[in-house]
């Protein structure tokens, strides 16, 4: 793996390791995902041990060390959008898919995920398609 790309992110933040949760931010946004090389990478760089980049990427749940798809899906579970029907509109997403919560499709186009709340309930059942909120979504 080319970890040119990871070594300007690096740089942008001055080699500091203060700078860890924004290096990652950064890197997911390159890769998809935390690519375990540039995670070994950054620790090195940022002269952090490897178990604390692992747990501040394990910690927060905007990090996946999985690779994603293109576009990421996210269905709403929280009460409102589950009241409303959001886990037939789940498992409906799941069969035209072909995969499961948590999973990538072969083609690595999409991502299936949950959120516990969007806090738009006026709308639920809401999903959330890359950056794109959809709202009273049937299927």
């Amino acid at each position: 793996m080319d970890l040119t790309k990871s070594d300007e992110i690096i740089e942008q933040y001055n080699i500091a390791p203060q700078s860890l949760i924004a290096v990652l931010q950064d890197v997911q946004e390159e890769w998809q995902y935390l690519p375990r090389e540039v995670l070994d990478h950054v620790a090195a760089r940022l002269e952090v041990p490897i178990s604390q980049v692992f747990r501040v990427a394990t910690f927060y749940s905007a990090f996946t060390l999985q690779p994603r798809g293109q576009h990421l899906i996210n269905v709403c579970t929280g009460t409102a959008c589950h009241i409303r029907g959001s886990g037939n509109l789940l498992e409906r997403i799941e069969q035209l898919l072909d995969i499961s919560t948590g999973e990538t499709t072969a083609d690595r186009q999409f991502t299936l995920e949950t959120v516990h709340c969007m806090g738009c309930c006026a709308l639920a059942p809401a999903v959330r398609i890359d950056d794109k909120v959809f709202g009273q979504v049937a299927l």
